[in-house]
């Protein structure tokens, strides 16, 4: 278990850049546009998770050069 006085830290920053970062993207966009920007972050995660546990080597059905 964690010890209570340990540092949030994403990508090495702490939590008080990552609360001005995060002031600064509400100055920028606004309140309303933060959860449609949060969706599609969220949608563009998902994509790129899924096309990366594809498999590049195989192939689709129908195109002729699948496994029999």
């Amino acid at each position: 278990m964690l010890p209570s006085t340990y540092p949030i830290a994403v990508f090495g920053l702490g939590g008080s850049e990552l609360l001005i970062i995060l002031l600064i993207v509400l100055l920028l966009f606004g309140g309303s546009k933060l959860p449609q920007l949060a969706k599609g972050l969220g949608e563009s995660i998902r994509e790129f998770k899924k096309a990366a546990k594809e498999d590049p080597d195989e192939k689709k059905p129908g195109d002729g050069h699948g496994k029999n």
